[in-house]
């Protein structure tokens, strides 16, 4: 009797470890579905993401060259103007050389996509070299930008509004400035070195605009590279 009992007893074990053992088993199979589920999901975000962040560099870059040619052409019409009035020449060409110059632009990054990937986790980026690209342009880039167009508006603001308000008979944006005496105006020492100031904030715009934009240019190319 006892060794029937024991008997029993042993189909019972091995039927049980034989039940934990399948159902260890489902739970892993489970897992690994899960796991593999999360990993598409994974790829499949970061291939959205990386498409998105890629059509708002395009954008960026497009702004940035066009901030940047106005910049240029604000720098090459200062010099214009300063070797015309070193000259003692002032005519009208001069009212228009000013609206050209005495103006400020602003640039806004299209980051909603950079956003985005920020709350989800940057490690959502596998690539490390796009990963450190990206974050170098949204926090470092982008940031010098900023700082340099803000020096340009903040030197119209604070230097040139008051200029326009006493010395001009007109204003009219990024078209002509006509002042009340021309000659007077451009013989002051303070005017020339007005100009000059403000041709050097433009520089330091310009210097951190192209950097900017070969940035993004790396960026585009390593988003390439990752595609392959």
């Amino acid at each position: 009797m006892e060794t029937g009992k024991t008997g029993k007893t042993g189909k019972y074990f091995k039927y049980a470890i034989g039940e934990i053992i399948l159902v260890v088993i489902g739970i892993l199979i489970a897992l690994q579905i899960n796991n593999w589920n999360e990993s598409r999901k994974n790829k499949v975000f970061e291939s959205e993401i990386i498409a998105l962040i890629d059509n708002n560099l395009v954008q960026d870059s497009t702004s940035l060259s066009i901030e940047l040619n106005k910049a240029k052409l604000a720098i090459e019409t200062t010099d214009r103007l300063l070797k015309q009035v070193n000259q003692g020449v002032y005519n009208d060409s001069l009212n228009y050389m000013m609206g050209k110059i005495i103006n400020f632009q602003r640039f806004k990054s299209q980051s909603s996509a950079f956003e985005v990937l920020k709350s989800k986790g940057i490690e959502n980026i596998t690539d490390n070299k796009l990963q450190l690209a990206l974050i170098s342009y949204y926090d470092e880039f982008l940031f010098r930008v900023y700082e340099s167009t803000l020096d340009v508006e903040d030197s119209f603001v604070a230097d040139w509004i008051p200029i326009i308000k006493q010395e001009f008979l007109d204003f009219k944006w990024e078209d002509f400035c006509v002042p009340i005496d021309a000659k007077s105006f451009f013989e002051k020492p303070s005017t020339i070195i007005l100009f000059k100031l403000f041709k050097d904030n433009r520089a330091g715009q310009v210097d951190y605009m192209e950097k900017t934009i070969s940035k993004i240019t790396e960026i585009r190319n390593l988003i390439k590279s990752s595609k392959k």
